[in-house]
């Protein structure tokens, strides 16, 4: 694969969160299986079915392009001894479910990715900012947030494409586009498994499934103890996108004076 290549049409997953049903869902649209490539931005493993996840998306063979997430560093350092505990209850599960051969792969994914997209140019590919897997920026993050986040990016790069708030939208800041495809395993808003077409535009999508049959598959295939409420709870998005963004605005610096 040529990195300098200019692609016309990439589909772009984030926060699968090994939510298999809705990530079967979304490889199943046609024009997800259309575009030229399949860009992840990362928090791919974390949650109910990780291996199989994991293991899904490497079939699919070099049209995936992968970008590790937060969630993802965190079950290769629990796995390797390097932390003694995950904040999401169900990262430890997840981490114990994964194979070692999964583990050392997650382990080499890169944070960013630099590609060429007709009609936008170089867009930089992370999870949650270029410089950081696991900060916050919002749909509503004031401008000089969004300038502290963007130091030190190349001026060529007019598209910005981040993940990890699980919460879809493009807005513009500071002259470049910014655009988050939402999750597809664990949405926050409104259910479905959202996701982004990519060139000449930025085309937010969500597929719908069937949200009770994924429920009652998770509840029936995985072994984590609370399993049953896990799945009514993030795959039916019974978190309101006001509820989150109360809770994690003042996580992107906007109380700092």
């Amino acid at each position: 694969m040529n990195e300098d290549e200019e692609y016309t049409r990439l589909a772009v997953l984030s926060d699968v969160h090994g939510v298999l049903p809705a990530l079967e869902a979304v490889l199943a649209e046609p024009e997800v299986a259309a575009a030229e490539r399949i860009v992840l931005t990362g928090d791919i493993t974390a949650g109910p079915q990780p291996a199989e996840v994991l293991d899904l998306l490497r079939e699919q063979g070099d049209r995936v392009l992968w970008i590790g997430g937060n969630a993802d560093r965190e079950l290769v350092e629990y796995r390797r001894g390097e932390r003694a505990e995950i904040p999401d209850p169900i990262g430890p599960y997840a981490a114990r479910a994964l194979r070692p051969d999964q583990v050392d792969f997650l382990a080499a994914l890169p944070r960013t990715r630099t590609l060429r997209v007709r009609g936008l140019g170089p867009v930089l590919f992370c999870h949650a900012t270029p410089r950081d897997d696991e900060e916050l920026v919002l749909v509503d993050s004031r401008p000089a947030r969004w300038a502290e986040v963007f130091t030190g990016l190349p001026p060529g790069i007019g598209t910005v494409v981040c993940g990890h708030t699980h919460m879809p939208y493009v807005r513009l800041a500071h002259g470049r586009l910014v655009v988050n495809p939402g999750s597809v395993g664990m949405p926050y808003g409104r259910p479905g498994a959202h996701w982004c077409l990519l060139g000449p535009g930025a085309d937010l999508r969500v597929t719908a499934y069937d949200i009770p049959a994924a429920v009652a598959r998770l509840t029936r295939e995985c072994a984590y103890p609370d399993i049953a409420a896990w799945a009514d709870y993030f795959l039916y998005a019974r978190a309101t996108d006001t509820e989150v963004l109360e809770a994690w605005g003042p996580k992107d610096g906007r109380d700092a004076s």
